[in-house]
């Protein structure tokens, strides 16, 4: 393996994805970046995935973008550098995830910084070692947040919080930020493996076109009115009864007996 490394493996119905650079905290070069882009993308129109898990190498989930090797060549960038390639890089990892009709789970251990935080945060389920760390050092690096985090910190935490986080540059524990909302639970360091897997199986063996579809129509639903979110649903819920997986619901229910959801 590289020092530079996005690996993802097939785990029957799961993609794993692994940031693989520990000697870095995992933090995130340009070709990382693209292989993580090329990944997600892959996945979104891949019919045999139902759930994708992303996790860190190492003791670290991922220290954000790697600045360092950014500006390693020393030679300004062009004038609109950032304007020019951000929204295809960082921020086209946190639309895929945000987006992508499958759901996304994070395992958090050690630190998550950054772009490394927001991808936690626009998971569908992001799961934390009690003692992780989610930070946002835009402040205390002299530059403004990027990669969602004032879109996502608010509307997860609240104001005053996203205030604590990207104005003051507090870190969050992840038991923090479990009882804050940010994430979906923080277990001890031991236990987290055998958590994210106990989830990824569960939502693995879910109606994934549904889910797909519900995890949609709650993004839609942050920027409309209540009779617009409830169009969305009706136009939802005509695909999504149209589905095998609708009719071994109901058939699961008339039965009295567990649905065995395929995915269709």
């Amino acid at each position: 393996m590289s020092d530079e490394a996005v690996s993802t493996a097939r785990d029957g119905a799961v993609l794993r994805i692994t940031l693989d650079r520990p000697s870095r905290r995992n933090s995130l070069s340009h070709s990382m970046i693209d292989s993580l882009v090329a990944s997600l993308s892959e996945a979104a129109y891949d019919d045999s995935l139902r759930a994708v898990a992303i996790t860190g190498g190492g003791e670290d989930f991922c220290a954000g973008a790697d600045w360092v090797a950014t500006n390693s060549t020393g030679q300004r960038p062009r004038t609109g550098d950032l304007v020019r390639r951000i929204p295809h890089t960082a921020h086209r990892i946190i639309e895929l995830v945000a987006t992508i009709q499958l759901p996304v789970v994070c395992a958090v251990r050690g630190w998550a910084v950054g772009l490394g935080c927001n991808l936690a945060l626009a998971a569908d389920f992001t799961i934390a070692d009690t003692g992780a760390t989610f930070w946002e050092p835009f402040m205390n690096r002299g530059f403004t947040p990027d990669s969602g985090a004032t879109w996502l910190l608010p509307r997860l935490a609240g104001v005053a919080r996203a205030k604590r986080m990207l104005l003051l540059g507090e870190k969050v524990s992840g038991s923090q930020a479990a009882d804050w909302g940010l994430i979906h639970s923080a277990v001890p360091a031991d236990e987290l493996a055998s958590a994210a897997d106990e989830l990824l199986a569960r939502l693995a063996a879910g109606p994934t076109v549904a889910i797909g579809l519900a995890k949609q129509a709650i993004a839609y639903g942050q920027h409309a009115t209540l009779t617009q979110s409830m169009n969305q649903e009706l136009s939802n819920l005509e695909l999504s009864c149209r589905t095998g997986d609708f009719k071994e619901g109901l058939a699961a229910f008339r039965e009295h007996r567990d649905p065995d959801f395929t995915g269709r």
